[in-house]
């Protein structure tokens, strides 16, 4: 199974001869992103992003709600590992 995860672009760089490359902020981690197959990219757009490549935009209040949830997880992971017999 696959995992997209939502981000927020920040910058794009466009160097001839290279994709198109943004850094993408993903709740506080920033990491270079291929955008080259998004139409028309801005900063400031939220974009989901697997293995180091932009698959498509996203809406602002999609990506805000699923970066949440990923919190409420990791927040339940932290409380619960211990007594957890599946971690």
């Amino acid at each position: 199974m696959c995992l997209a995860v939502p981000g927020k672009i920040l910058t794009i760089t466009e160097t001839p001869g290279e994709p198109r490359m943004a850094e993408v902020d993903f709740g506080g981690i920033r990491r270079s992103i291929c955008v080259a197959w998004i139409d028309r990219p801005v900063c400031g757009e939220y974009i989901l992003a697997h293995a180091g490549v932009a698959l498509c935009k996203i809406d602002t209040q999609e990506a805000l709600d699923t970066l949440n949830d990923f919190d409420i997880i990791a927040d339940h992971i932290a409380r619960n590992h211990e007594s957890d017999p599946c971690f």
